[in-house]
Protein backbone atom coordinates (compact mmCIF):
# COMPACT_ATOMS: atom_id res chain seq x y z
CA UNK A 1 0.00 0.00 0.00
CA UNK A 2 1.33 3.72 -0.41
CA UNK A 3 1.10 5.72 2.52
CA UNK A 4 2.39 9.06 3.03
CA UNK A 5 3.06 10.71 6.52
CA UNK A 6 2.41 14.15 6.80
CA UNK A 7 4.95 15.63 9.50
CA UNK A 8 5.96 19.00 10.95
CA UNK A 9 4.29 21.76 10.17
CA UNK A 10 4.38 25.33 11.44
CA UNK A 11 3.24 24.81 15.34
CA UNK A 12 4.65 24.79 18.35
CA UNK A 13 4.78 20.79 18.41
CA UNK A 14 6.58 20.93 15.27
CA UNK A 15 9.41 18.75 16.75
CA UNK A 16 7.22 15.99 18.55
CA UNK A 17 5.29 15.92 15.18
CA UNK A 18 8.63 14.90 13.34
CA UNK A 19 9.72 12.40 16.22
CA UNK A 20 6.42 10.53 15.67
CA UNK A 21 5.85 10.55 12.54
CA UNK A 22 9.67 8.89 11.50
CA UNK A 23 8.78 6.60 13.68
CA UNK A 24 5.30 5.61 12.40
CA UNK A 25 7.11 5.71 8.94
CA UNK A 26 9.81 3.14 9.88
CA UNK A 27 6.97 1.17 11.50
CA UNK A 28 4.69 0.92 8.69
CA UNK A 29 7.90 0.12 6.39
CA UNK A 30 8.21 -3.23 8.15
CA UNK A 31 4.53 -3.93 7.65
CA UNK A 32 5.57 -3.75 3.69
CA UNK A 33 3.78 -0.29 2.87
CA UNK A 34 5.42 2.17 0.28
CA UNK A 35 6.46 5.21 2.62
CA UNK A 36 6.71 8.10 1.95
CA UNK A 37 6.82 11.31 4.35
CA UNK A 38 5.88 14.60 3.39
CA UNK A 39 6.61 17.72 5.77
CA UNK A 40 3.90 19.99 5.10
CA UNK A 41 6.62 22.99 5.99
CA UNK A 42 9.39 21.95 4.04
CA UNK A 43 8.07 19.68 1.49
CA UNK A 44 8.98 15.65 1.13
CA UNK A 45 11.87 14.12 2.71
CA UNK A 46 14.19 11.69 1.19
CA UNK A 47 15.38 8.13 3.12
CA UNK A 48 18.40 10.13 3.79
CA UNK A 49 17.08 13.20 5.37
CA UNK A 50 14.98 10.94 7.45
CA UNK A 51 18.18 9.42 8.29
CA UNK A 52 20.01 12.35 9.07
CA UNK A 53 17.43 13.31 11.27
CA UNK A 54 17.67 10.39 13.19
CA UNK A 55 21.02 10.47 13.38
CA UNK A 56 20.93 13.75 15.68
CA UNK A 57 19.20 11.98 18.64
CA UNK A 58 16.78 13.57 20.44
CA UNK A 59 14.46 15.13 18.10
CA UNK A 60 12.42 17.10 20.64
CA UNK A 61 14.00 19.47 22.76
CA UNK A 62 13.16 20.29 26.11
CA UNK A 63 11.36 23.61 24.80
CA UNK A 64 9.43 24.01 21.90
CA UNK A 65 10.64 26.10 18.62
CA UNK A 66 10.47 29.44 18.89
CA UNK A 67 7.66 31.94 17.58
CA UNK A 68 10.33 33.40 15.17
CA UNK A 69 11.50 29.93 14.09
CA UNK A 70 7.83 28.81 13.13
CA UNK A 71 6.68 32.33 11.85
CA UNK A 72 9.70 31.86 9.17
CA UNK A 73 8.48 28.06 8.42
CA UNK A 74 4.86 29.46 7.94
CA UNK A 75 5.50 32.01 5.22
CA UNK A 76 5.85 28.66 3.12
CA UNK A 77 3.58 26.05 4.29
CA UNK A 78 0.30 26.77 1.79
CA UNK A 79 2.59 26.72 -1.33
CA UNK A 80 3.81 23.79 -0.04
CA UNK A 81 1.01 21.97 0.44
CA UNK A 82 -0.69 23.27 -3.14
CA UNK A 83 2.33 21.85 -4.80
CA UNK A 84 2.14 18.27 -2.61
CA UNK A 85 -1.44 17.20 -3.46
CA UNK A 86 -0.39 15.65 -6.64
CA UNK A 87 1.60 12.87 -4.02
CA UNK A 88 -1.22 13.12 -1.75
CA UNK A 89 -3.52 11.53 -4.57
CA UNK A 90 -1.32 9.16 -4.97
CA UNK A 91 -1.25 7.59 -1.65
CA UNK A 92 -3.96 5.38 -0.90
CA UNK A 93 -3.40 6.66 2.23
CA UNK A 94 -2.18 9.83 4.55
CA UNK A 95 -1.32 9.22 7.77
CA UNK A 96 -1.63 12.22 9.81
CA UNK A 97 1.64 12.64 12.25
CA UNK A 98 1.08 16.30 13.06
CA UNK A 99 0.20 17.59 16.32
CA UNK A 100 -0.88 21.70 16.68
CA UNK A 101 -2.00 24.42 14.83
CA UNK A 102 -3.41 23.67 11.23
CA UNK A 103 -2.25 19.60 11.58
CA UNK A 104 -4.55 18.93 14.60
CA UNK A 105 -7.27 21.92 14.30
CA UNK A 106 -9.56 20.31 11.34
CA UNK A 107 -7.86 22.77 8.50
CA UNK A 108 -5.67 20.26 7.12
CA UNK A 109 -8.65 17.23 7.22
CA UNK A 110 -10.85 19.96 5.15
CA UNK A 111 -8.50 20.33 2.79
CA UNK A 112 -8.08 16.56 2.48
CA UNK A 113 -11.95 15.85 2.48
CA UNK A 114 -12.27 17.90 -0.37
CA UNK A 115 -9.54 16.62 -2.35
CA UNK A 116 -11.22 12.87 -1.67
CA UNK A 117 -8.17 11.92 0.16
CA UNK A 118 -8.47 9.06 3.16
CA UNK A 119 -6.60 10.07 6.01
CA UNK A 120 -5.87 8.78 9.82
CA UNK A 121 -7.50 10.14 12.69
CA UNK A 122 -10.83 12.03 12.86
CA UNK A 123 -13.05 13.96 10.92
CA UNK A 124 -12.51 17.91 10.33
CA UNK A 125 -15.51 19.13 12.42
CA UNK A 126 -14.65 16.46 15.14
CA UNK A 127 -10.60 17.54 15.31
CA UNK A 128 -11.87 21.56 15.30
CA UNK A 129 -14.19 20.24 18.44
CA UNK A 130 -11.47 18.56 20.46
CA UNK A 131 -8.65 21.18 19.50
CA UNK A 132 -10.90 23.76 20.91
CA UNK A 133 -10.76 23.15 24.89
CA UNK A 134 -13.71 25.37 25.67
CA UNK A 135 -16.06 23.76 23.67
CA UNK A 136 -14.85 20.71 24.46
CA UNK A 137 -15.24 21.10 28.04
CA UNK A 138 -19.47 21.88 26.83
CA UNK A 139 -19.87 18.96 25.54
CA UNK A 140 -18.10 16.77 27.89
CA UNK A 141 -20.28 17.84 30.52
CA UNK A 142 -22.89 17.35 28.00
CA UNK A 143 -21.99 13.84 27.78
CA UNK A 144 -21.80 13.29 31.71
CA UNK A 145 -18.21 13.62 31.77
CA UNK A 146 -16.86 15.43 34.82
CA UNK A 147 -14.67 18.31 34.24
CA UNK A 148 -13.08 21.20 35.59
CA UNK A 149 -14.84 24.87 36.01
CA UNK A 150 -13.25 27.02 33.89
CA UNK A 151 -13.44 30.65 32.23
CA UNK A 152 -12.10 32.13 29.20
CA UNK A 153 -9.80 34.92 29.66
CA UNK A 154 -9.44 38.16 27.29
CA UNK A 155 -6.60 40.35 27.27
CA UNK A 156 -7.81 42.96 29.33
CA UNK A 157 -9.83 41.36 31.50
CA UNK A 158 -8.51 41.98 35.45
CA UNK A 159 -7.71 39.05 38.03
CA UNK A 160 -10.47 39.52 39.79
CA UNK A 161 -12.72 38.94 36.87
CA UNK A 162 -10.82 35.93 35.78
CA UNK A 163 -11.07 33.99 39.28
CA UNK A 164 -14.49 34.49 39.66
CA UNK A 165 -16.22 31.51 40.89
CA UNK A 166 -12.70 29.75 41.03
CA UNK A 167 -10.08 28.81 43.42
CA UNK A 168 -6.27 29.35 43.76
CA UNK A 169 -4.21 27.28 42.13
CA UNK A 170 -5.76 27.52 38.75
CA UNK A 171 -4.25 26.12 35.72
CA UNK A 172 -3.70 28.87 32.55
CA UNK A 173 -3.48 27.97 29.14
CA UNK A 174 -4.21 28.77 25.52
CA UNK A 175 -7.73 27.24 24.48
CA UNK A 176 -6.23 25.54 20.97
CA UNK A 177 -3.03 24.22 21.89
CA UNK A 178 -1.45 20.98 22.88
CA UNK A 179 1.57 19.19 24.62
CA UNK A 180 0.84 21.71 27.30
CA UNK A 181 2.65 24.93 25.53
CA UNK A 182 2.25 27.93 27.04
CA UNK A 183 0.62 26.00 30.16
CA UNK A 184 1.42 27.70 33.71
CA UNK A 185 -0.16 26.55 37.17
CA UNK A 186 -1.11 29.77 38.82
CA UNK A 187 -1.14 29.66 42.75
CA UNK A 188 -0.87 33.78 43.73
CA UNK A 189 -3.13 36.52 42.21
CA UNK A 190 -0.29 37.81 41.15
CA UNK A 191 0.75 35.87 38.96
CA UNK A 192 -2.32 35.29 37.03
CA UNK A 193 -1.42 38.22 34.65
CA UNK A 194 1.75 37.08 33.55
CA UNK A 195 0.72 33.62 32.62
CA UNK A 196 -2.29 34.99 30.69
CA UNK A 197 0.17 37.18 28.52
CA UNK A 198 2.37 34.04 28.13
CA UNK A 199 -0.15 31.71 26.77
CA UNK A 200 -1.66 34.52 24.29
CA UNK A 201 2.05 34.04 22.76
CA UNK A 202 0.41 31.19 21.46
CA UNK A 203 -3.45 31.12 21.11
CA UNK A 204 -6.05 34.00 20.38
CA UNK A 205 -8.04 32.34 23.56
CA UNK A 206 -6.57 31.93 26.52
CA UNK A 207 -8.24 29.29 29.28
CA UNK A 208 -8.15 29.24 33.34
CA UNK A 209 -9.21 26.45 34.52
CA UNK A 210 -9.27 25.30 38.16
CA UNK A 211 -6.71 23.07 39.14
CA UNK A 212 -7.67 19.39 39.96
CA UNK A 213 -5.43 17.90 42.27
CA UNK A 214 -4.72 14.03 41.86
CA UNK A 215 -3.25 11.47 39.95
CA UNK A 216 -2.89 11.60 36.21
CA UNK A 217 -4.14 9.14 33.95
CA UNK A 218 -5.02 8.65 30.18
CA UNK A 219 -6.88 5.99 28.11
CA UNK A 220 -6.35 5.42 24.56
CA UNK A 221 -9.24 4.65 22.03
CA UNK A 222 -8.80 2.95 19.15
CA UNK A 223 -12.35 2.43 16.91
CA UNK A 224 -13.92 3.53 20.23
CA UNK A 225 -11.95 0.26 21.84
CA UNK A 226 -10.88 1.20 25.14
CA UNK A 227 -7.28 0.43 25.60
CA UNK A 228 -5.57 -0.34 29.24
CA UNK A 229 -5.48 2.58 31.53
CA UNK A 230 -2.19 4.00 32.13
CA UNK A 231 -0.94 6.83 34.88
CA UNK A 232 1.61 9.19 34.55
CA UNK A 233 3.65 9.99 37.38
CA UNK A 234 5.92 13.50 36.13
CA UNK A 235 9.03 14.50 37.88
CA UNK A 236 7.52 17.86 37.87
CA UNK A 237 4.25 19.10 39.12
CA UNK A 238 2.21 18.78 36.16
CA UNK A 239 2.59 16.91 32.90
CA UNK A 240 4.46 19.43 31.13
CA UNK A 241 6.26 19.78 27.66
CA UNK A 242 10.15 18.94 29.24
CA UNK A 243 8.63 15.70 31.11
CA UNK A 244 6.36 14.66 28.02
CA UNK A 245 9.16 14.60 25.54
CA UNK A 246 12.62 14.06 28.06
CA UNK A 247 13.12 10.70 29.04
CA UNK A 248 13.53 10.02 32.07
CA UNK A 249 11.40 12.96 32.85
CA UNK A 250 8.07 10.83 33.90
CA UNK A 251 7.21 7.56 34.71
CA UNK A 252 4.28 5.78 32.50
CA UNK A 253 2.41 3.06 34.63
CA UNK A 254 0.75 0.88 32.35
CA UNK A 255 -2.07 -0.38 33.05
CA UNK A 256 -2.49 1.75 36.12
CA UNK A 257 -2.20 1.00 39.76
CA UNK A 258 -5.61 1.58 40.62
CA UNK A 259 -9.02 -0.33 41.72
CA UNK A 260 -10.84 -2.32 38.68
CA UNK A 261 -14.14 -0.71 38.95
CA UNK A 262 -12.33 3.10 38.74
CA UNK A 263 -10.20 1.48 35.82
CA UNK A 264 -13.53 1.02 34.31
CA UNK A 265 -15.12 3.99 35.15
CA UNK A 266 -12.36 5.60 33.28
CA UNK A 267 -12.62 3.54 30.26
CA UNK A 268 -16.60 4.17 30.05
CA UNK A 269 -16.00 7.82 30.32
CA UNK A 270 -13.26 7.96 27.95
CA UNK A 271 -15.49 5.96 25.65
CA UNK A 272 -18.33 8.48 26.21
CA UNK A 273 -15.88 11.53 25.92
CA UNK A 274 -14.72 9.88 22.28
CA UNK A 275 -18.16 9.98 21.15
CA UNK A 276 -19.27 13.34 22.33
CA UNK A 277 -16.83 14.89 20.13
CA UNK A 278 -17.45 12.67 17.05
CA UNK A 279 -14.05 11.26 16.97
CA UNK A 280 -12.57 8.51 15.30
CA UNK A 281 -9.91 6.37 14.70
CA UNK A 282 -7.00 6.89 17.06
CA UNK A 283 -7.07 9.04 20.02
CA UNK A 284 -6.38 9.87 23.45
CA UNK A 285 -8.48 10.90 26.56
CA UNK A 286 -6.56 12.34 29.69
CA UNK A 287 -7.87 12.73 33.29
CA UNK A 288 -7.18 13.71 36.70
CA UNK A 289 -8.05 11.55 40.21
CA UNK A 290 -9.19 13.23 43.27
CA UNK A 291 -7.96 11.27 46.40
CA UNK A 292 -11.73 10.17 46.59
CA UNK A 293 -11.86 8.59 43.52
CA UNK A 294 -13.58 11.25 41.55
CA UNK A 295 -12.51 11.35 38.16
CA UNK A 296 -12.15 14.89 35.97
CA UNK A 297 -11.87 14.98 32.08
CA UNK A 298 -8.81 17.05 30.97
CA UNK A 299 -9.08 17.01 27.08
CA UNK A 300 -8.72 14.83 24.06
CA UNK A 301 -6.21 14.04 21.67
CA UNK A 302 -7.20 13.44 18.44
CA UNK A 303 -3.62 13.18 16.90
CA UNK A 304 -1.44 11.68 20.11
CA UNK A 305 2.17 11.66 19.81
CA UNK A 306 4.16 7.93 18.82
CA UNK A 307 7.58 8.81 20.13
CA UNK A 308 9.33 6.63 21.49
CA UNK A 309 8.00 8.17 24.93
CA UNK A 310 4.33 9.09 23.93
CA UNK A 311 1.78 6.84 25.70
CA UNK A 312 -0.88 5.30 23.31
CA UNK A 313 2.11 2.95 22.26
CA UNK A 314 2.60 2.44 25.84
CA UNK A 315 -1.12 1.78 26.27
CA UNK A 316 -0.98 -0.68 23.16
CA UNK A 317 1.77 -2.83 24.49
CA UNK A 318 -0.26 -3.61 27.83
CA UNK A 319 -2.71 -4.60 25.59
CA UNK A 320 -0.32 -6.97 23.71
CA UNK A 321 -0.65 -4.52 20.29
CA UNK A 322 3.03 -4.31 18.91
CA UNK A 323 4.06 -0.46 17.49
CA UNK A 324 3.86 -2.11 13.75
CA UNK A 325 0.23 -3.70 14.65
CA UNK A 326 -1.06 -0.21 15.94
CA UNK A 327 0.35 1.85 13.03
CA UNK A 328 -1.53 -0.49 10.82
CA UNK A 329 -4.88 -0.94 13.01
CA UNK A 330 -4.37 2.94 12.71
CA UNK A 331 -4.20 2.77 8.99
CA UNK A 332 -6.87 0.20 8.00
CA UNK A 333 -9.36 2.24 10.60
CA UNK A 334 -8.75 5.17 8.46
CA UNK A 335 -9.64 2.92 5.11
CA UNK A 336 -12.76 1.84 6.25
CA UNK A 337 -13.78 5.53 6.79
CA UNK A 338 -15.33 7.38 3.37
CA UNK A 339 -14.24 10.56 3.06
CA UNK A 340 -17.06 13.68 2.88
Amino acid sequence: MKITVLMGGTSAERDVSIATSLRVAEALRTREHEVVTLDTARGPLTLNEEKALLAKGAIVKTTPPSQAELAEMAAQTLPQMLRAIPQLQKADCVFLGLHGGFGEDGSIQALLDMAGIRYTGSGHLASALAMDKDLSKHLFRRAGVQTASWAMARRDDQPDELLKGLLLPVVVKPSKQGSTVGLSVVRKREELAAAVAEAFQYDDEVMVEQFVAGRELTVGIIDGEALPVGEIIPKHEIYDYECKYTPGMAEEVFPAQIPSDRAREAQELARKAFQALKLRGCARIDFRMTEDGSLFCLEANTLPGMTGTSLIPQGAAAAGISFPELCERIVQSALREVPR
